[in-house]
């Protein structure tokens, strides 16, 4: 997985001692980081927190499962990790005052919430967390936060090797379970029973079919993405450049042309028309701000690595959203990711891939573009059941002869491109697409006969215009009517 195996923290010789399981500080938390290993390297024998039967049957996961009634001793309260984790820094202070525990003010949100859950514990509250799974190599594992877009710390909850061999577990993975306290010499919080993965019962996951053995296959669902008579963007990429489930979208923008406004748009499409479609809305090497911007007006999963954030960093977030994606679609889940940007991930990439002595022209080395390109290959329609839908903007115009390189490498390995044009965004028209240079292949699998024919006539007519022309041409077409079919409809007048 992801570099970054000790949480951020500590130099690269404490992050050696500390995936021996031996090493570091055992005793106390270690801060952030400073390594996952050391606080369980003596869980070997009892599992990170049941006690293992010494003879089980094979398949048999009964005693790793928690009841569906939350467990506890009766009477006893019940807390959830995701609640502390939804409340603000100032709140959390507030309630580590009343527990009693020094030096709350001072404290990083992550540490505040660590506090908080031994303090619950040892009142003989019941605490249950849900995470995201990173396996380490070692064959341990952490949950890791979605709040903290996956970024190790010392509420991550603990998994044995063995918990994650029988439940059959993978990168990826959403658990939810009780957890316990560490205990003498341990540094994180460990799993004791678990409740659900990816929603559902432990023992599908048993039986699950792994992602790579599903047949992928054309879109033939569309995902529908006009809302408001005034929300121009849905409409006419419903019109021109339909999306469908499995779609391997790229969206081509210079900058400034409104690229995280359609994404923005596209997103709340999404939301509003398909709730049951779960989506994760991916920004790497993006400003902060932006990302406040995108989690206030999504209703969505947004995790981000900001471009303060070390090239690494980019990376592992990439491969928990994308192994994420993949294990909800092994469970028969439609799954969209909205990824800004994939020219910003490949270049994360470049960074951290061992010089292979083969560079490419604007410093590409000849194997970094391998692992991105998975990435983005994962977008497919399953046959069986489920779909990972993926659209990612690529930047074009920036002035770098590295972006120039990586859009011409992932340039025809979509299956639907949209091209924002710099002069219709000078203009102020929204969405500022050049219709002729945009589309989406195999659209007949998407759209009626009767709308397929229009839609050529459409295209057939705004073919001789320039792009400023022909998309002032449409809106003003496309605003005088309520709906995409009544605009479709007042063609033949």
């Amino acid at each position: 997985m992801g570099e970054d195996r000790s949480g951020g923290g500590g130099s690269n010789k404490r992050r050696r001692s500390s995936h021996r399981g031996g090493g570091g500080n055992r005793k106390g938390r270690g801060g952030h980081g400073g390594g996952h290993g050391g606080g369980h390297g003596g869980h070997g024998g009892h599992g990170g927190g049941f006690h293992e039967r010494e003879n089980y049957t094979p398949g048999d996961i009964s005693d790793l499962i928690a009841s569906e009634e939350l467990s506890g001793e009766e009477g006893s309260e019940v807390l959830h990790l995701q609640d502390l984790k939804a409340k603000p820094a100032s709140e959390l202070v507030e309630m580590a005052e009343a527990q009693g525990i020094e030096g709350a003010s001072a404290m990083r949100k992550q540490d505040l919430i660590y506090d908080l859950l031994k303090a619950s514990v040892r009142q003989n509250i019941a605490v249950y967390s849900e995470g995201v799974l990173e396996v380490l190599p070692d064959g341990y594992g952490f949950l890791r936060s979605p709040d903290f877009s996956y970024l190790p710390g010392p509420d991550d909850v603990y998994l044995s090797p063995n918990q994650i061999r029988r439940l059959n577990l993978k990168t990826g993975d959403t658990v939810s379970g009780q957890i316990r306290n560490p205990k003498e010499g341990e540094r994180y919080f460990a799993l004791l029973k678990v409740l659900k993965i990816n929603g559902q019962h432990p023992e599908k996951s048993l039986h699950r079919v792994l992602f790579d053995n599903l047949t992928p296959f054309y879109p033939r669902e569309k995902i529908k993405l006009e809302v408001l008579p005034d929300q121009y963007g849905g409409r006419v990429m419903d019109l021109l450049c339909p999306i469908g489930k499995g779609q391997r979208g790229l969206i081509v923008a210079p900058p400034r042309t409104g690229k995280t406004m359609l994404l923005q748009s596209i997103a709340n499409s999404i939301s509003k028309n398909h709730p049951e479609i779960k989506m994760l809305v991916l920004l790497i090497d993006e400003r902060p701000e932006e990302v406040t911007d995108m989690s206030r007006n999504v209703d969505a999963e947004v995790v981000s690595s900001t471009f303060d954030e070390p090239a690494h960093r980019h990376v592992q977030v990439a491969q928990m959203v994308i192994e994420k994606a993949k294990r909800l679609v092994e469970h028969g889940h439609d799954v969209v990711i909205l990824l800004d940007s994939i020219t910003r991930l490949a270049r994360a990439y470049n960074t951290c891939e061992p010089a292979s002595g083969k560079i490419l022209s604007g410093g590409v080395d000849a194997n970094a573009l391998h692992r991105p390109k998975r990435f983005f290959g994962a977008a497919r329609n399953i046959e069986e059941g489920g779909s990972l839908t993926i659209i990612a903007t690529a930047l074009i115009e920036t002035g770098s002869r590295m972006d120039e390189v990586i859009f011409e490498e992932f340039k025809g390995t979509g299956n639907m491109e949209i091209v924002l044009d710099r002069k219709v965004a000078d203009k102020r028209v929204f969405p500022a697409m050049d219709i002729n240079r945009s589309g989406t292949r195999k659209e007949e699998l998407l759209l009626d006969e009767k709308t397929l024919q229009r839609v050529w006539i459409l295209r057939k007519l705004l073919s001789p215009l320039s792009p400023i022309d022909s998309m002032e041409f449409l809106l003003d077409k496309v605003s005088k009517t309520k709906t995409n079919d009544e605009f479709l409809e007042s063609m033949n007048q």
